[in-house]
């Protein structure tokens, strides 16, 4: 039965997600500007991982680690990209694969701030419901670095989200010139709350991605 444990660094803490027969790739995997490593959708899916033999690794950012509640502040953005990278670092001291970094909403877009300023930082990128825009105000794209990036990348967003429309996002990934895929959840909003399968649906498309 795969273990969680504790985890903690100078910058980031989390819970650490062990398999049995671990298949050699890691995931790295953090929350959004509201929540926490200990979401719903971070547990479930660190827990898929751990399933199929993947280490993962579910964390808080820096500004989590330092404040319980509220929002991350911009001037904070780039310390919580060194955290990214030390949990990136941290996964790929245990495993001997790949490395999947990524999260939701905040998390994964800083994630692919750092692979677009770090190219080979981690093998994939895993971005959960990517904020594209501020809800109601599509003119302010969050895609300046997207060009930047040479790392396949999954996109998983529901149809319900106010961050960016299936549409708008489609446009957002064509100017992406690494391998990518999009995974659009029905009817789902920005938490990207669905029935327990999701998980394993977003594993499948990540290494059928992988695989090309």
């Amino acid at each position: 039965m795969p273990m969680e444990e504790p985890f903690s660094s100078a910058l980031i803490r989390g819970t650490l997600h062990r398999p049995d027969a671990e298949s050699g790739d890691a995931f790295a995997l953090t929350h959004g500007a509201g929540g926490n490593s200990n979401t719903p959708l971070l547990i479930k899916l660190a827990r898929a991982c751990a399933d199929q033999g993947h280490l993962a690794l579910r964390y808080d950012l820096p500004f989590r680690v330092t404040r319980s509640a509220g929002p991350p502040f911009p001037a904070g953005a780039t310390r919580d990209r060194e955290g990214i990278a030390a949990a990136i670092a941290a996964v790929r001291g245990m495993a001997g694969g790949r490395v999947i970094a990524g999260g939701h909403s905040y998390g994964g877009r800083q994630t692919s701030m750092l692979a677009a300023e770090q190219p080979g930082i981690a093998d994939a990128l895993l971005l959960l419901a990517y904020p594209l825009h501020p809800p109601h105000k599509p003119e302010q794209k969050r895609t300046a670095h997207l060009p930047n990036l040479r790392t396949p990348v999954l996109f998983v967003h529901g149809t319900a989200d106010p961050f960016a429309s299936p549409e708008e996002l489609r446009e957002a990934i064509a100017l992406i010139p690494a391998p990518t895929d999009l995974l659009i959840v029905e009817g789902a909003a920005h938490n990207l709350s669905r029935a327990a399968g999701l998980a394993t649906e977003i594993l499948n498309r990540l290494y059928a991605l992988l695989h090309r």
